[in-house]
């Protein structure tokens, strides 16, 4: 029998994913795996990413870089030009990132308030996600009705996110959090997960005024994000302000940042907006592709 197809079946089975990925010491782990993946050493690199091969489907044909100096130097790879195309139609709000697409659909008011889902069965309140900022209660009202997607980010996908339209990144939210696991046996499991863990929160506005929010979400072994807007890392060390003020123009496919690992990022748009069609939860989507469309073009799509 094959050990790594056994070790891999061992790892898949769900009461034992959610032990050993969640009933640890999450905080410190995420600490200890972000210290370890920046070693540079050519023995942990080769081992570490042995490691990872071994677990996941980790493919760098589309790297830029075919060697790296660090774990961490893999994980937030960039690729050469032309990996991504992106698509031009303006009506179009493109995939800010590579990811799996998990729940998706209507931002749906319940007892006055707009609710989305994690996961079947699994709500949580907008409100909630997006934190006790000045900044929620206009931003709720603003989206009620309108259309959200969850994009999770594997381990071995390409962690860079882009700007999904032409926009402004005007604002920035940082809530620090606890650091779950974001696979679907968790989200399954743990009511309210994202408004559980790190994330921040983009307050992007495109050129004819609408708003669009992205949302990264940290994790279990990524509690750290960068964007080319702001000159600090937000992670679980970060002691700063949580309200940041930008005034950062995008074009879309611009590249606004990065994990440190995968994650998940939520995607939330006003009425006006629709799912891109055959856009379903399960589908693999690629940065570029498109995830929404603008209703007021839809003739000319």
């Amino acid at each position: 029998m094959n050990p790594v197809a056994t070790l891999r079946r061992i790892a898949q089975h769900e009461d034992l994913n959610f032990l050993l990925t969640n009933r640890v010491p999450r905080i410190a782990l995420t600490h200890a795996m972000g210290w370890w993946s920046r070693i540079r050493h050519p023995w942990v690199r080769d081992v570490s990413l042995a490691v990872w091969k071994m677990f996941s489907d980790l493919d760098l044909s589309e790297a830029k870089e075919q060697r790296f100096a660090s774990l961490h130097d893999c994980f937030v790879r960039e690729l050469r030009p032309g990996a991504r195309p992106v698509d031009p139609r303006p009506e179009i709000v493109t995939s800010p990132s590579d990811g799996i697409v998990g729940a998706c659909g209507r931002i749906e008011t319940v007892n006055g308030e707009p609710q989305v889902f994690q996961a079947k069965g699994f709500p949580y309140k907008l409100a909630e996600l997006l934190g006790d900022s000045a900044h929620t209660a206009a931003l709720c009202r603003e989206l009620q009705g309108g259309s959200y997607v969850t994009l999770r980010l594997t381990s071995s996908m390409y962690h860079r996110f882009h700007a999904p339209c032409d926009a402004r990144l005007e604002h920035v939210t940082y809530i620090s959090g606890d650091t779950w696991n974001v696979n679907p046996i968790a989200l399954q499991r743990v009511e309210r997960l994202f408004c559980r863990n790190e994330r921040a929160v983009l307050h992007l506005r495109q050129t004819d005024g609408a708003r669009l929010l992205l949302v990264p979400v940290a994790a279990i072994l990524v509690a750290s994000m960068r964007l080319h807007a702001l000159e600090v890392p937000l992670n679980l060390r970060y002691r700063g302000p949580n309200e940041l003020p930008c005034n950062a123009a995008c074009v879309k496919g611009q590249e606004l940042g990065w994990f440190e690992h995968g994650s998940t990022i939520l995607v939330f748009a006003p009425p006006g907006h629709t799912l891109a069609p055959g856009l379903a939860t399960g589908q693999t989507i690629r940065m570029g592709q498109p995830l929404l469309v603008r209703e007021e073009h839809g003739s000319s799509s």
